[in-house]
C-alpha cells in the first residue's frame, strides 16, 4: 500500500503524462470553503428532508420546507470564497494540464476561482425564475425575502411559483450538458473524481463511464465510497492539501 507521498508521486506521473484530464467533483470540494454538504452525518439532509419536483410543484408545505433548506445554504453560499482544492484545479486548466471540469455543485466556486471549461450538471444557485410568467430573480432577491421570513417565495407579478435554476430529485437532467458530460469521459484518459460520493444518479455515471473507457481515475474523498475499487490512487484526505501537494511537485517539475 502506498503512502501519502508516494500516491502524490504517482498522482503528479499520471498528470504529466495524461493527454485528456478531467476533473468531476461534488460537495465535498466545497467544504472546505464552509459549505455543508448534503449526505454526512452533519449534511443538509440530516436536518432537511429531500424534497422533489412534484412536491415542490404541488404541496406547499414540501415547497416551505425546501425554502427553509435553501434559506439555510444560500446564506453560506453568499459568504463562501473558493477554497485551495477549486483555485488549483482553476491553475492547472491554465497551465494546460486540466481540461474540463464535470461538476454536481451548484454554488459555481469553480469559476469564482478562474476556471472556465466548467460543466454544470445540476444547475447554478445564482438565478431563479417564476414557472407562470418566467420573470427572473436573483440569488440576492431570494435571499432577502428568505432572511425576512417569508415562507412560501412567490412571484412579485403573477404569484406564481419561484424555481431555483438547479436539478430536483425527480427532474430531468439537462440534456445538453449531460450529454457534453458523457462525450468528455468517453475521451478523457485521466479523472479526477473529487468529493463526491457517487450515490446521486446519472451524474454519478459519468466516472464510471470514464472508467470503463478505458481513463484511470484518482479519487479524493475524505470517506469511502463503493466504488473506489475503480481508483487508480485513492486518498481520503483533504482535497484542498492533496491538490495543493500535487501542484507544488508540478511546478518544481517546470522549474
Amino acid at each position: 500500500m502506498l503512502n501519502y507521498q508516494e500516491k502524490i508521486t504517482k498522482t503528479f506521473e499520471l498528470v504529466v503524462n495524461s493527454k485528456f484530464l478531467v476533473a468531476f467533483t461534488g460537495a465535498g470540494v466545497s467544504t472546505e470553503s464552509g459549505i455543508p454538504d448534503f449526505r454526512s452525518k452533519n449534511g443538509l439532509w440530516s436536518r432537511f428532508r429531500v424534497v422533489t419536483l412534484q412536491e415542490f410543484l404541488f404541496d406547499k408545505e414540501a415547497r416551505k420546507e425546501f425554502w427553509r433548506m435553501r434559506k439555510e445554504l444560500i446564506g453560506q453560499l453568499i459568504k463562501a470564497t473558493p477554497n485551495k482544492a477549486h483555485l488549483c484545479l482553476a491553475e492547472l486548466e491554465k497551465m494546460g494540464f486540466l481540461k474540463y471540469i464535470i461538476t454536481q455543485n451548484i454554488d459555481r466556486l469553480h469559476q469564482l476561482a478562474g476556471s472556465q471549461r466548467v460543466v454544470e450538471l445540476h444547475g447554478n444557485n445564482q438565478e431563479a425564475h417564476c414557472l407562470n410568467c418566467k420573470k427572473k430573480y436573483s440569488i440576492d432577491d431570494i435571499y432577502e425575502r428568505l432572511i425576512k421570513n417569508e415562507e412560501d417565495i412567490t412571484c412579485y407579478l403573477c404569484k406564481g411559483i419561484i424555481k431555483p435554476k438547479i436539478v430536483f430529485f425527480g427532474e430531468a437532467m439537462p440534456q445538453k450538458e449531460m450529454s457534453f458530460a458523457i462525450e468528455i469521459a468517453n475521451k478523457c484518459d485521466l479523472m479526477f473524481v473529487i468529493g463526491s460520493s457517487l450515490q446521486v444518479e446519472p451524474a454519478a455515471s459519468i466516472p464510471r463511464i470514464a472508467y470503463h473507457s478505458g481513463a484511470k481515475l484518482i479519487f479524493i474523498n475524505k470517506t469511502e465510497t463503493e466504488w473506489d475499487f475503480m481508483a487508480e490512487v485513492l486518498f481520503h484526505d483533504s482535497a484542498g492539501k492533496v491538490m495543493t501537494d500535487l501542484l507544488d511537485m508540478i511546478k518544481s517539475s517546470l522549474r
